[in-house]
């Protein structure tokens, strides 16, 4: 039998097993695979590991997608964890390529997977918190949100949690050193039902403009001195 006799069940669950790049290079053998790799329900999960990837045409995005996790540390990447005022211009425009992919692609997740269940982001030094208040108010059945390392991620991520998470049940905002304890309290205050886990945020050294430490610096002299 050849591969095309098989119906679209078996087609699916054969292309299940194949990376993203292998069912891009089936779908172009013949038009029956092409509507295989198109079928949202061969899309319900979703792993990137470069910024480039998000930027390739060997996936889709839509209803089906459920788990989608997108992890990356490369040393070059990690030039984006520095803070905007210590980057050079190199660094700068850099890492304002990454921030574009990143945030045109999880725009286009807020537009397209209202279905989504678990998102993972790890070192992701682009995600912002708006990125973060949009996709909840966007996948209202979110059931788990993982940050880890995604240094622009403040408190108004916790609170738009409060907010907007509904479905919410697992919550990680471990390495973000602009998280407070405050705000890790007042989720677990409003949303006690939801599993929280932050290692290390609350007391990681957050960002500070320079003048911010200058003042910083000052202030512990004067009470050396004291």
């Amino acid at each position: 039998m050849r591969i095309t006799q098989l119906n679209r069940e078996c087609l699916l669950h054969l292309f299940s097993f194949l990376d993203k790049n292998s069912r891009k290079s089936l779908a172009k053998t013949c038009h029956k695979m092409l509507e295989v790799f198109q079928d949202p329900l061969l899309w319900s999960l979703l792993n990137f590991h470069s910024p480039v990837e998000l930027k390739k045409d060997n996936f889709l995005l839509g209803p089906a997608l459920k788990y989608l996790s997108i992890c990356w540390h490369s040393q070059r990447v990690k030039v984006c964890n520095i803070e905007d005022w210590m980057k050079n211009t190199f660094q700068k425009d850099f890492c304002n390529r990454h921030e574009n992919t990143v945030n045109d692609f999880l725009l286009e997740v807020c537009n397209r997977c209202p279905n989504l269940l678990s998102l993972t982001l790890s070192g992701c030094g682009h995600v912002t918190d708006d990125c973060i208040l949009l996709l909840l108010k966007n996948c209202p059945n979110l059931k788990t949100l993982k940050l880890e390392n995604c240094v622009r991620i403040t408190d108004h991520t916790l609170e738009a949690v409060t907010l907007y998470g509904r479905s919410l049940q697992t919550l990680h905002v471990d390495f973000c050193r602009n998280i407070t304890q405050t705000g890790l309290e007042r989720v677990r205050e409003k949303c006690p039902s939801v599993m929280l886990r932050a290692e290390r945020s609350a007391t990681m050294i957050p960002d500070n403009k320079p003048e911010e430490k200058l003042m910083l610096e000052k202030a512990s002299r004067n009470l050396v001195q004291l």
